[in-house]
C-alpha cells in the first residue's frame, strides 16, 4: 500500500536505539519528508540530554527542539495525581503514564507551530505508549497524520536495529549487551528487559540504578518532614521548594536508605501482562506522607469516596485518557478534597521503608478528648448502644423474620 505523502514529521526523539534509526527509516519510507525531532525534558538527567541535538541531526533530523518540562511535568501532572491517591494495580505509581501526556501535548503544539502534517513516536505495538501518545494526538490535533514505525517496519529485535544503523554508518551507543529497557524522569525510573522477563527470576542488582539495596542502606534511620498546603507539596524539612525541586530533595533523601523499589508484573493496557522494576525514591515518601494527611482531616465518607477516585484515576492515568471529560471531572473532585489537606508529617526512612510516625494539621478531625481510653466529659458511652441498635436494625428485622416465617411453618406441619 502506497505510504501518504508527508512534508514534515515531529518525531518524539530520545536519542535512543529505536529513536535514532526511525528519523533515516523515515526519510527512506517517505521521501522528501523533513523530520523535526522533539525531545523533553522531564527530569531524565543531564547525561541523557547531553549532545542530543547533535546526535539526531547527524541521524538526519533537520533540527532538534528540546523542551524543558521539569517543572511543568511535577506541578501540572505528578501532584494533581498524588491528590487522586491513583496507584495502579496497588504498587505502581505511575512515573511512565504520568510522563507521556505533558511531552505529546508539547509535541503536538510544535508540530502545529511549525506546520508539520505528521507526527511520530518510538512506541512499539506492544506496549501502553502508544496508546498515551496516539490519545493525546487524537484528543489535540486530530488532522495530523501519526506514523508508528514499530507497526509498519519489519524490524522485530534490538538486533535488527543494530544491523539497520551499522548497515547506513550511523553511529550508536546501543549494544546488543545493554539488556535492560530503562526510562527514567523526575519522578521515577523503570526497567525491564534481560532477566525481568522471567517472572521467577529475581532481580541482579544491576538491574537497579537509582536506590541502595535496603541491605546496604544504613543501620541509622532518617527522619524527614514534608509540609502541604491545600494539597500542594510546598517544604521538606522546613525549606519552601519549588514542586520539581522538592523531588529532587527527596528522591537525593530517600534513595540512600532503599526506598521506593517495587518489582511487579503489571496488566498493560493492550491485554498482555509484563514484569518491570520501578525505583521511586521520593515520590513514595510523598505518597504516603499525603495519604498520612488525609487520614487526618477527611472524615470517614470523604475518604471513601476519594479512594473510589483514586482508583478509577489510576486507570485512566495507566490507559492515556488525560485529556477526556472523565479526567477533567475526577481531578475536579480530587482537588475539592485537596483543600482539606494542609499539615506536616514526619516520615522514618530506613531500610527500604518509609514510616509516617508524625503527623499534624490545622484541619484535623482528630481530637484527643473525644479518642482518649481514659475518663472524658465528651463522650458518654452509653450513648453507644441506641447508635448499634439502629445501625443494625436490618440486620434485626431479617433475622426476626425468618425465625417468624420458620415458627409458622413448623405450625403447618
Amino acid at each position: 500500500m502506497a505510504k501518504k505523502q508527508i512534508k514534515k514529521v515531529v518525531l518524539a526523539y530520545s536519542g535512543g536505539l529505536d529513536t535514532s534509526a526511525i528519523i533515516p527509516w523515515l526519510k527512506e519510507n517517505y521521501p522528501g519528508c523533513e523530520v523535526i525531532a522533539f525531545a523533553a525534558d522531564i527530569g531524565q538527567g543531564e547525561e541523557e540530554l547531553i549532545g542530543l541535538r547533535e546526535k539526531a541531526l547527524k541521524t538526519g533530523a533537520s533540527e532538534c527542539y528540546i523542551a524543558d518540562l521539569k517543572e511543568a511535568f511535577i506541578a501540572d501532572y505528578v501532584f494533581p495525581t498524588i491528590t487522586t491517591g491513583a496507584v495502579y494495580e496497588g504498587q505502581y505509581l505511575l512515573g511512565t503514564s504520568m510522563a507521556r501526556p505533558i511531552i505529546a501535548k508539547a509535541q503536538v503544539e510544535l508540530a502545529l507551530k511549525i506546520g508539520a502534517d505528521a507526527l511520530c513516536h518510538g512506541c512499539t505495538g506492544k506496549g501502553n505508549d502508544q496508546v498515551r501518545f496516539e490519545g493525546t494526538f487524537a484528543a489535540l490535533a486530530p488532522e495530523l497524520t501519526v506514523i508508528a514505525p514499530w507497526r509498519e517496519w519489519d524490524m522485530v529485535s534490538r538486533e535488527d536495529l543494530l544491523a539497520y544503523l551499522a548497515a547506513r554508518d550511523i553511529k550508536t551507543s546501543a549494544s546488543a549487551t545493554k539488556i535492560y529497557s530503562r526510562d527514567a524522569n523526575a519522578w521515577h525510573i523503570s526497567h525491564e528487559g534481560g532477566e525481568l522477563e522471567d517472572p521467577w527470576c529475581e532481580p541482579c542488582k544491576q538491574v537497579w540504578t537509582l536506590t541502595c539495596d535496603p541491605e546496604d542502606a544504613p543501620n541509622q534511620a532518617e527522619r524527614v518532614m514534608l509540609s502541604f498546603e491545600q494539597g500542594k507539596l510546598i517544604a521538606v524539612n522546613g525549606e519552601t521548594l519549588s514542586p520539581y525541586a522538592a523531588v529532587m530533595k527527596l528522591n537525593s533523601i530517600a534513595a540512600p536508605h532503599g526506598v521506593g523499589r517495587i518489582d511487579i508484573v503489571e496488566n498493560r493496557l493492550v491485554g498482555m501482562k509484563s514484569r518491570g522494576c520501578y525505583e521511586t525514591p521520593g515520590g513514595t515518601v510523598i505518597v504516603a506522607a499525603y495519604k498520612a494527611l488525609e487520614t487526618l482531616v477527611l472524615d470517614k465518607a470523604a475518604l471513601k469516596y476519594r479512594e473510589q477516585i483514586g482508583l478509577e484515576f489510576s486507570h485512566v492515568m495507566y490507559d492515556g485518557r488525560w485529556f477526556t471529560p472523565l479526567n477533567d471531572a475526577l481531578l475536579a473532585g480530587a482537588a475539592s478534597f485537596a483543600q482539606k489537606v494542609t499539615g506536616d508529617i514526619v516520615v522514618k526512612l530506613y531500610k527500604g521503608q518509609a514510616t509516617v510516625v508524625q503527623r499534624r494539621s490545622p484541619n484535623s478531625l482528630y481530637s484527643e478528648d473525644f479518642a482518649t481510653f481514659g475518663a472524658d466529659d465528651v463522650y458518654d458511652q452509653s450513648h453507644a448502644e441506641g447508635f448499634i441498635r439502629l445501625y443494625s436494625l436490618s440486620s434485626r428485622i431479617a433475622t426476626l423474620n425468618q425465625k417468624a416465617r420458620g415458627l409458622k411453618e413448623a405450625g403447618k406441619a
